[in-house]
Order: structure tokens, then C-alpha cells, then sequence
């Protein structure tokens, strides 16, 4: 498929009760509401099994993982390899299997033109998001930001969608100015994210920085606006020094699922190279999965059952 061709299909909503329109209706509103004040960590599943889990752990939302869901596919983090249809699939996979808010990591909208990224924007409010975020990357090495006239079109268009959809989704804009190697990533971040603001982002997002003053920086330019700051790597600050900052939102992108592959591949290498099952050491142990798992699946089933005893 062609990194701009639309998808022909619509992967359907998640089953169950969460399915509910009323529902969905509750956990946008909730997540919204998480943006109103203080701080809290919105972790990035890259499949159902990671998803439950967190939503166990207690965090109040979640993301999707462009890369992480990619990886798990075989796949490079690429608009041209993790297709839209893919990622809609997974999207809602996520959005469908857990009961608290799920964003979503749409990339660049899916499309070269504004009323394209308002027609795929529109297709992934129906797999069950409460937000989801729009970069301005084009993919192309030689030219790899929008430029900020079509870059904010493009954000204006996901608000009318959302707009017309009336579905009070959070929309957060991108720019990735860290990312591209922008030579003055900072300064152009600024001027995107205010321009993104005026176009109807509810949320701000600048993936890169770790420096704290930088941090600020983006945090006081778009106030009263919440920030999102991605945080892949121990850079010595807390969820207590980023909320100090300001911040509003704090993802983590693959980090999670990094993780994973860390534990893989060098237990992996290991046994390949040394014959050695050193990697299995300090394991998780199969009985604490499996058991969590024998629970939520029980919890689930009897949720379902109940579902459908109550009356529509």
C-alpha cells in the first residue's frame, strides 16, 4: 500500500460493553478532565496482553505505541510499513480491550492533504479513542517537516473532524522539530506549537527534549495548554520534577516495549552465543503472568455475562 493510499475498510469498534456509546462518552470526558490539572503518566501498550496489564496497575489512561506495535509486527516505526488500516486495527485492539481512556499515536494523519487527514481522523474516532495526536514529519528525509501553513491546515482539519463528529475527542498536535534534526529545534517547536494551538489542538507535544529548562520552555509557551513530554530513557527527573515544570501528560513512547526487547534479545544472544541460560535469570515467573491473566480473563467473562443479562 502507497504511504498516502486510504485504507478501504473500517476496523470495527471494540465488543462488549465498553462498546457502549454512553461509555465512550464517559471516558473521553474523563480524559479530558485528566488535562484540567496536575500530572499524570499516560503508559504506551503495544498489544492487549501489555495493555491489560497496565490498566491493572492502576494508570488512569493509555496510549498506543506506533513503534512498539510495529516492532511486534515485524515491521520498521514507518508510515509506509505500519499501514493506516494496521495501525486503526491495533488502535482499536487497544481501544476495545481495556476500560480506561486509550490515545492514539495516529502519525501524520495518514495522509498528504488536509481533507485526507480529516477522513482517516474521522476513522480512528470510530475505533474508540478518547484523543488522539497529528505530527507535521512528512516521512521525507530531504524535506521532513510540513511547512507551517499546510502543517497547521492540517491540524485545523482533525479539529473539524472532531468537531463535526461531536465527540469531544482531545486532539494533540506534534511538532518534531527534536526529532528531524531541526537546527534550532527549540525556537521552531515554540512557533509550531503556539500556531497549533490557534488552529484547535487541545494538547501540545514536542518529543525529544529531557533538559528540564527546555521542558519549561515549552510548558510557558503554550500555557494554559497542557504539555505532553515523552521521557524513553532515565534522564534523572521524576513524575515530581516534570509535574514541578509544569507538565501536564507524560508518555513513553516504545520505551515499555523496548524494555521487553532488552530482556529478549540479550537472553536471546546468550543462548545463541555462549550456550549460556544466564538470560533467564531473575524471570518473572510463569505462575505471576498466568495467574494474572487467569483472573482478568474470569473478571472478564463475568463482566460479559452480566452485560448481557442487563437490559438494553
Amino acid at each position: 500500500m502507497d504511504k498516502f493510499e486510504k485504507p478501504k475498510t473500517t476496523h470495527p469498534i471494540g465488543t462488549g460493553a465498553r462498546g457502549s456509546l454512553e461509555n465512550f462518552t464517559a471516558l473521553r470526558r474523563a480524559f479530558r478532565a485528566l488535562h484540567e490539572a496536575g500530572c499524570f503518566v499516560i503508559p504506551n501498550p503495544w498489544d492487549v496482553g501489555s495493555a491489560r496489564y497496565l490498566q491493572q496497575l492502576g494508570f488512569p489512561a493509555l496510549a498506543t505505541t506506533s513503534a512498539g506495535y510495529a516492532f511486534s509486527q515485524g515491521l520498521p516505526d514507518s508510515e509506509g510499513a505500519l499501514t493506516c488500516e494496521r495501525n486503526l486495527a491495533y488502535i482499536a485492539d487497544i481501544a476495545g480491550a481495556v476500560d480506561v481512556p486509550v490515545n492514539a499515536d495516529f502519525a501524520s494523519g495518514y495522509g498528504a492533504t488536509p481533507q485526507d487527514v480529516a477522513d482517516n481522523v474521522t476513522r480512528c474516532i470510530a475505533a474508540g479513542v478518547a484523543g488522539l495526536s497529528i505530527e507535521d514529519a512528512t516521512g521525507d528525509p530531504s524535506s521532513p517537516l510540513y511547512e507551517l501553513p499546510l502543517a497547521v491546515e492540517r491540524v485545523r482539519a482533525a479539529r473539524q473532524a472532531i468537531d463535526q463528529s461531536r465527540t469531544d475527542v482531545l486532539l494533540t498536535a506534534r511538532a518534531e522539530c527534536f526529532h528531524v534534526g531541526h537546527p534550532d529545534p527549540l525556537r521552531e517547536s515554540v512557533r509550531r506549537l503556539q500556531a497549533f494551538a490557534e488552529a484547535g489542538a487541545d494538547v501540545l507535544f514536542a518529543p525529544g527534549p529531557h533538559d528540564p529548562t527546555a521542558i519549561k520552555a515549552l510548558v510557558d509557551a503554550v500555557r494554559p495548554k497542557p504539555i505532553n513530554v515523552l521521557v524513553v530513557r532515565d534522564s534523572g527527573s521524576s513524575v515530581a520534577d516534570l509535574a514541578a515544570l509544569g507538565v501536564r501528560r507524560i508518555s513513553v513512547g516504545g520505551a515499555l516495549a523496548l524494555a521487553a526487547w532488552t530482556g529478549f534479545t540479550r537472553a536471546a544472544q546468550k543462548l545463541k552465543s555462549e550456550g549460556s541460560f544466564a538470560g533467564f535469570a531473575s524471570l518473572v515467573s510463569y505462575a505471576d503472568i498466568n495467574g494474572f491473566f487467569v483472573t482478568d480473563y474470569r473478571t472478564r467473562q463475568s463482566d460479559g455475562r452480566r452485560s448481557a443479562k442487563s437490559p438494553s
